[in-house]
Parts: C-alpha cells; structure tokens; sequence
C-alpha cells in the first residue's frame, strides 16, 4: 500500500481523467452524493483553515469492474446510470473510501450544485471557535455574485499573477476599499494558492494492483476495505462486497435503482445497504454482516429470483408508514433499520401483516429511545425469530423482545430535552407535534425548516468575564444551549424564507401573534420572557409547556403506548 499526497487543484484534475494515470472514477457500488450545500461548504473552511479532511482510499487496477464518472454539475434529480462508463480492461483508479470529499471538491471547483457555483466570501476569515465558521462560502447563481463574494473555482484556475487578480478584485468592488480590506484581499489570495494549489493536503492510499496483481486480489481489496472502515457502517460492506462479488448478474444495478427510485420518490433517502440487509434478513440469513454469505452457494441466485417479492415488500411497508402514521419525511425516521422487522412480516406473513396493530406505537418508542441504533443485528434476528415462531405482530412481544436485548424503550426527561438542533430525532418529534405541517412538499426547498427562537447569531454575542483575564470575551451560551429543543421550533418555508423570521428576535417576531400562533409552537405568552436577557427563563417556561404537550411519551412504555 502506497501513501500519495496532491494539491487539491491536481486532485480535481484527475477526476474521470483517462490521462491522468487512468484517472480516478467511483466503482458502482459506491453509494450516491449525499452530502448537502452546508457539508460542502464546511469542507472548504476546513481546507482553507489547513485542518486535515482525512486520508482517501484508492484501488488501481485493470479489473472489468462496473463504475461511473465523478459528478461536476449536481442536481437530485439525476441517475448515477447517467454516468457509467463502458467497462474495461484499462487502468484506472476506484474511489474505495472518500468519495464525498472528492465529489464535493470536484463540484465546487469545476462545477455546480443544482445550478448554483461555489462561492467565497474574500472579507470573511474573524477569528471563529473551531466549531464554527471562519472563512464563508455558498452556493449561489452566477448571475448573483457580488463583491466581497467571489466564484472560488476563479480563484484556483485564474492563470494571471497576483497583482492582476488583486487589482481585478478591486476594480469589481465598486467601491474604496479600506487598508484593512486590501490587506485581508491580499492575505486570502495567498492563503487560496497555499492551501489550494501549493501544499499537498490530500493525502490517499493506493492499493496496486496492477504492478503486482498477486499483492491485491478483488477478495484482499474487500477485507482492506472492511478494515479501514472498520468504525463505519457495516452495512456498507456488505454492499462492496456483494457489487464485487456479481459482476455478471446485468440488470442488479438497474433494478435496485428503479426500487430507489419508487421508495425516495416522496422525499426519503432509502440506498443499497438498506436494500441489501433486508435481503439477507428476508432469505433467513440473519441480520449481521458476514463475508462468508455473499460467498454462499444460491445466496445470489436466491436474491435475483425473488427480488420482485422483495421490493413488492419494502414498498407495501413504506406506502403504510406514509399513509398511516404520523412519519412524514425522511428526516423522521433516525435508522431504517426499524422498518425490518416489519418488511419481515409483510414478506412472509402478508395476512398478518394486513392485521397488525399498534405499528405506529413500535415506530414511535423504537425511534425517539434510539432501540436500533448501533450495531442492532442480534435485535433484528430475535425480533424475527418472535415473528416466525408467532407468526403475528404483537407490539408488546415486540417490546418484550427489545428489553431481553438490553434496550430501553423509555424516554428519559433529560434525553427528551436533548432532542435539539443537531438531533436525530427532532425532525421525528416534530412531525409529531406539527401534524397539520406539509413535511413533503415537492420542492426540497419547501421543506419546513427547524429555527432557533432565540437566534443563534444573537446567542452568541452574549459575553461573559473571563476570570484569567477579566475581559468580557467569553460566550455565555454554548452550541448545547443554543441548539436545545426548548429554542427550536417549526416554520415553514415562507416564514423563514427571505423576509422572513431569519435573526428576528422573538419579542419582534412573537409580537401581534394570535393566542392560537403561539399555542401550535408552544410559546409562553408573557411577552418579558421573550427578551433576550430573559432567555434561561424562556426556556424553563417552555419547558414546562412541551412537558405538559408530550408527558404521555416520558411515562413507561407500558403505561402508556398510543401516539
């Protein structure tokens, strides 16, 4: 295994470059894009801020292995068979591990993101908490670039010299621009060709293949894989493994990307691993992953002939929780691997599966406590075997079930109240508590929008004094604070949108809302709480009306189990 380091400019360059060494391209199996705007453009701060984005992994090899072309201009209504390339006997580099990085680099540098260029923002660079923000980017169209905002991947492939790249810049400000200003124009311009074009940050290991074919078999490049990622899903693997392991049953990728597409037609994220998992799970295999059973005799054989019933299956499943829970999006549901068992039942039992009762009650406790998270594959298997010795769903059996694997379905006080910001399972609760909301609107940009009531900008300026230095520098309220349940809330699109709420302060925004606004979002109505000096009273407030709103899901589990 070779250690290899590029610049981040030559990085790009090679990307679905045949020149370039055969250039890199993802194999097949590789899962799609996911990462959103805001991922891409922390990256970029993080490159700029020379923090290390982590090592890549490449396989080189002349393998007749399935794979596709690097994504430059990124829109979600794209199919990644839009972009598969012939297979060949050529050398070429597969993407094993860092796809998302490379992806985004490649779309920020040398194309788009649904039509929207990568921007950076040359006035941005304060002095931030590593958690935060320091240099700024976005994505924007081009025709709405203005200064200090600039189009980064002008920067990278601009071929004059500094001077007229800096003069160009001030020419385009429109206005003087102060000694300050010039100086951080001129800072950032150097800091770009440092940590873009000159020092080689991306560092990623390369399994030869080819100098020595005996070194790296398809089956070595397998458990490699396994081993680095061996802090990763393990379900992933189980999708490396089975692409490599059939290459000659055509019409798999085909099919499982006509199921995707009818399972996150209405905004869910369903991939490979889940698909796969289900498979094994449905075809007595067990839950865990296990190299061994894509190595199997008839393992393959039994998936393609049965794969009709399959997807007929884990669609019926998702049409009821569409259709008959309170789950309205894909952010509601914090693992898939709770849908399972009951994908199980629906395959096997279809009479059982039509009579079943309290589904939504299973969903509901199983995803706020977390049961499935982790590595859940002996829950998955006991929950099964419960279904094939009863041959019937019982929530409480279920239940039952879920404690003798030492999971707890209760919701503790504490635990609840984390549900914040950055949580798992807010969107869950909020698809609870906002039923009357459109949580799948056609347009992703529509999507309701969780907001900070207190804002977060306002937040932040709240000092306190430091005690070594007896300065009033430190910040009082801390991303925990800011981004607790009882500072979030639900707003729709329009209300968030431009002119909208943004970094309005609450006893602004609250004012002239009527008595039945501030119920739905369960706001205290004594507008002094509403004050920015008043917020850690605020919050015990709300508290205690989300308290009242959601008490049934903090009692037992047995005492209480309807949503």
């Amino acid at each position: 295994m070779k250690n290899r380091n590029q610049t981040a400019k030559k990085i790009v360059g090679v990307l679905n470059n045949v020149d370039e060494d055969g250039g890199f391209w993802l194999p097949n199996i590789q899962r799609p894009f996911v990462w959103s705007e805001e991922q891409i453009c922390k990256m970029f701060d993080s490159i700029l801020r020379e923090y290390p984005i982590g090592t890549m992994l490449v396989w080189k090899t002349k393998s007749i292995i399935r794979h596709r072309r690097f994504i430059d201009n990124w829109k979600d209504t794209l199919h990644l068979s839009d972009f598969y390339v012939p297979q060949n006997e050529r050398k070429k580099c597969l993407v094993l591990d860092g796809q998302q990085r490379l992806q985004s680099m490649f779309i920020g540098l040398r194309g788009s993101f649904e039509g929207k260029e990568l921007c950076f923002d040359l006035l941005s660079g304060e002095v931030a908490a590593p958690d935060d923000v320091k240099y700024k980017f976005k994505f924007a169209y081009p025709g709405a670039v203005a200064f200090p905002w600039v189009k980064f991947k002008d920067l990278i492939f601009d071929t004059r010299n500094k001077r007229e790249v800096l003069n160009g810049l001030k020419a385009g400000a429109g206005r003087a621009l102060s000694e300050r200003e010039l100086n951080k124009l001129e800072d950032h311009l150097d800091l770009v060709d440092r940590t873009f074009k000159i020092d080689e940050a991306v560092t990623y290991q390369e399994l030869d293949s080819i100098d020595n074919p005996a070194l790296y078999t398809e089956d070595d490049v397998v458990e490699i894989f396994i081993r680095a990622n061996s802090g990763g899903t393990k379900l992933g693997k189980s999708d490396l493994l089975f692409s490599l392991l059939n290459a000659h049953w055509d019409v798999a990728d085909t099919k499982m990307e006509d199921l995707l597409d009818t399972l996150n037609r209405h905004g869910f994220a369903f991939d490979r691993d889940f698909v796969l998992k289900t498979c094994l799970v449905l075809l007595g295999q067990g839950a865990r992953y296990e190299v061994d059973k894509f190595r199997k005799a008839g393992v393959r054989e039994d998936i393609e002939a049965k794969w009709d019933e399959i997807a007929k299956a884990i669609q019926d499943v998702l049409d009821f929780v569409r259709g008959k829970t309170f789950i309205q999006c894909d952010k509601a549901l914090p693992t898939y691997l709770v849908l399972v068992p009951l994908v199980y039942l629906r395959y096997h039992y279809p009479e059982a599966w039509k009579k079943a009762r309290d589904v939504d009650s299973y969903l509901l406790r199983c995803s706020l406590a977390g049961v499935f998270g982790g590595v859940p594959d002996n829950l998955i298997d006991a929950l099964v075997r419960k279904l094939t010795e009863s041959k019937e769903f019982s929530v409480d059996e279920a239940f039952g079930i879920i404690r003798t694997q030492n999971r707890t379905l209760e919701l503790s006080e504490e635990r609840f109240f984390q549900m914040g910001y950055s949580s798992n399972t807010i969107h869950l609760l909020f698809n609870l508590w906002y039923r009357d909301f459109n949580h799948t609107p056609a347009y992703d940009n529509n999507l309701p929008q969780i907001d900070h009531i207190f804002p977060q900008s306002a937040l932040r300026k709240v000092k306190v004094q430091n005690p070594k230095t007896g300065h009033w520098d430190l910040i009082k309220y801390h991303e925990v604070q800011r981004n607790q349940l009882a500072n979030c809330m639900l707003l729709s699109r329009e209300e968030n949108g431009a002119g909208g709420k943004g970094d309005t302060l609450p006893e602004d925004w609250f004012a002239g809302k009527d008595r039945s606004y501030l119920d739905k979002h369960l706001i205290p109505t004594d507008p002094s709480l509403w004050k920015m000096e008043r917020f850690e009273d605020f919050v015990e407030e709300r508290k205690k009306l989300v308290r009242t709103r959601f008490n049934y899901l903090l009692v037992p589990v047995a005492a209480n189990r309807t949503p």
